[in-house]
């Protein structure tokens, strides 16, 4: 069955079918019930039309799908617009309230990036890069230093 756009399962109870709405939760569902007139251990497809008439008539007084999904990030936006804190945490794709970023946060900063050591073959690969960017260096390195840079070994 589908009620404002969203389909719901017809073999659910209405307690737990009505929280497909992006917006509404276990507590909302009971408000919105109440608001609609229905009961909530009717199963779907037992409403009448009366009562999907009801519901989406009461749908309408909460902030449900698209203008909650909107209305947030418009909120998001703000926070960055500012330059808040919240809003650098989520630019730069931390954790926002305050979790600790040592150890896990994974879900935030994704992948683990090794720093440090490298495996044989990655030391090899980077040894090789060297060695043709080092021929290419000492082509230009031959050419004599000035006289104020005697001594002095160029940067690469």
């Amino acid at each position: 069955m589908r009620i404002a756009g969203v389909e719901i399962p017809e073999n659910e109870k209405s307690r737990i079918a009505l929280t497909r709405f992006y917006g509404i939760g276990r507590s909302n569902v009971v408000e919105l019930a109440k608001k609609a007139h229905i009961n909530l251990d009717t199963r779907v497809k037992d409403f009448s039309r009366e009562d999907i008439a009801n519901l989406t008539k009461a749908l309408e007084s909460f902030i449900i799908e698209g203008d909650l999904k909107r209305e947030i990030k418009e909120n998001i936006d703000r926070l960055k617009a500012i330059r808040a804190y919240r809003g650098l945490r989520h630019l730069l794709g931390l954790p926002v309230r305050g979790q600790r970023t040592k150890s896990n946060a994974r879900t935030r900063k994704g992948k683990r990036k090794t720093v440090g050591s490298l495996t044989k073959e990655a030391w090899a690969k980077l040894e090789a890069q060297k060695t043709g960017a080092s021929s290419e260096a000492t082509a230009t390195a031959a050419t004599p230093p000035s006289a104020g840079q005697a001594g002095v070994p160029k940067a690469q």
